[in-house]
């Protein structure tokens, strides 16, 4: 039975992407930040028949990165998803293309965002190498954003959320030549513009749609693609 560890599991892309796993019958980790308001995980992991647990966890906290690794310790897990994220303060469901515009900075959210978006996914990885290393498929993948492609922008603002998607990126690239000699294949993925809480309603795909997509693309990842930059439909996309 394969594993997928997935942070950020209680709602949108992430809850989807527990649903789908376990539907098809993975073992599924599912982390969040607050269980206890995590109502629809939750029933999901209780008529799992014991394929969904629900873990705490915040990737913007060592210590509990910590605290899991030590729960999973000698566990082999194919898949490490880095799925949590956050826009910042700001909602871009709301404001769109205004949010986080120049000269608005607050650089204590673009500091909060970037230790969600880009040391989380670095802390776990490093914290659940061993684990995905001792497993059959060894993929570590993490959702960035094409805004975070610097050969792709073409308009302003977004300028935390950016900065930390292209930040991602640069990590999970250096990643996936570090761990290459591993056997592990490490990407980030692009899961299109979606209508979820981040995104808002105006998103080109619905949940199921992307999900779908990315976890089709994740199944067919091969040595050869580690390190490459791909969306949901497995389209390459410029760095």
């Amino acid at each position: 039975m394969p594993t997928v560890l997935i942070t950020g599991a209680s709602r949108g892309l992430g809850l989807e992407f527990a649903r789908q796993y376990a539907a098809d019958g993975w073992r599924v980790v599912a982390c969040a930040r607050k269980p206890e308001e995590s109502t629809a995980l939750n029933e999901l992991a209780g008529a799992s028949g014991g394929l969904v647990t629900v873990h705490v966890l915040d990737v913007a906290e060592p210590a509990e990165i910590d605290t899991l690794a030590t729960e999973l310790d000698g566990m082999a897990v194919d898949l490490l998803l880095n799925n949590a994220g956050t826009m910042g303060r700001e909602s871009f469901a709301e404001k769109g293309l205004a949010t986080q515009m120049f000269g608005q900075s607050d650089y204590e959210d673009w500091l909060r965002t970037m230790r969600v978006n880009v040391l989380g996914p670095m802390r776990m990885a490093e914290a659940f190498v061993e684990n995905v290393a001792a497993s059959r498929q060894k993929k570590i993948v993490t959702l960035t954003s094409v805004v975070g492609s610097i050969g792709q922008s073409k308009f302003g603002g977004l300028y935390a959320y950016r900065s930390s998607k292209a930040a991602a990126n640069a990590v999970m690239k250096a990643m996936s030549v570090d761990l290459r000699p591993r056997g592990i294949i490490a990407l980030p993925m692009h899961p299109g513009w979606v209508r979820t809480e981040i995104g808002g309603p105006r998103g080109e795909l619905d949940v199921t749609t992307s999900v779908t997509g990315v976890r089709r693309v994740i199944a067919e990842l091969t040595p050869a693609d580690t390190g490459r930059f791909l969306q949901w439909d497995g389209r390459e996309l410029p760095w």
